[in-house]
C-alpha cells in the first residue's frame, strides 16, 4: 500500500487549447492524407504554419515590400516568404522545408517536422531580411551624401577656377600697364641725361 507524503506537492499539469487544437488538425490532416488528394493535405500543413506566422506578418513595416506571405496551389503547394524564399513539403508529407533560390541553386535553410522550430526559423530569416535592408538603406543614404559633398568640392573648385580665369587678364593688363611706365621712366631719364650732357658738359 503506498503512502502520500505530506510534503509533496502534486505537479500542476498544464493545458493549452491552441496545442489541443493543433494535435486535433493534425491528427485529422494525418486521416485526410489516406482520403483525399495529396495536395490538399500538403496545403492544409501550409495552412497551418502560416496561421502560426500571422502575428509575424503582420508585424512587418506596411512600406517593406520584400516579403509575400501567401500560399500558392500548384502540383507542389508553396508557402511564398519572399521572391527568393518559400517552404514546401518534403517527400513525406510531413516535413517541412524551407528553401531559398540563390546564384549557385537553391539552398535548404531548414527541413524539420516540427513546425515550431520551422515558424521561428522563418521568424528569425524575417527579422535579418530587414536588418539587411535597413543597413543597405543606411549605407545608400550615406554614398549620396559623399556624393553631395563631392558635389559641392567640384562646384567649389570650378568657381575658384573661373575666379582666377577672370583676375588673370587684370594681372597681366596691371603687368604689361607697370611695363610700360617703367619703359617710359627709363626713356624720360635717357632724355634728360642726353639733354643735360649737351648743354652743360658739351658748352665751352
Amino acid at each position: 500500500m503506498s503512502e502520500v507524503r505530506d510534503n509533496v506537492v502534486p505537479h500542476a499539469r498544464v493545458r493549452s487549447l491552441r496545442e489541443a487544437i493543433r494535435k486535433v488538425r493534425l491528427a485529422e490532416i494525418e486521416r485526410a492524407d489516406v482520403v483525399v488528394d495529396l495536395q490538399e493535405s500538403e496545403r492544409a500543413r501550409l495552412e497551418m504554419l502560416s496561421e502560426e506566422l500571422q502575428e509575424v506578418f503582420r508585424e512587418v513595416p506596411e512600406d517593406d515590400d520584400q516579403f509575400s506571405f501567401h500560399i500558392v496551389g500548384g502540383s507542389q503547394p508553396r508557402l511564398w516568404i519572399d521572391m527568393t524564399s518559400h517552404v514546401i513539403m518534403a517527400r513525406d508529407k510531413h516535413t517541412y522545408r524551407f528553401v531559398k533560390d540563390t546564384r549557385m541553386g537553391r539552398v535548404v535553410l531548414l527541413e524539420t517536422a516540427n513546425i515550431d522550430d520551422m515558424a521561428d526559423c522563418i521568424t528569425e530569416y524575417i527579422a535579418e531580411r530587414i536588418i539587411e535592408k535597413d543597413l543597405f538603406l543606411e549605407g545608400d543614404w550615406l554614398m549620396n551624401r559623399l556624393r553631395g559633398k563631392d558635389a559641392d568640392k567640384q562646384k567649389a573648385l570650378e568657381l575658384l577656377a573661373q575666379h582666377k580665369a577672370t583676375q588673370k587678364p587684370e594681372a597681366n593688363a596691371s603687368f604689361w600697364r607697370g611695363m610700360f611706365l617703367f619703359v617710359l621712366g627709363l626713356m624720360a631719364g635717357a632724355a634728360a641725361l642726353v639733354v643735360y650732357a649737351w648743354f652743360f658738359v658739351a658748352s665751352p
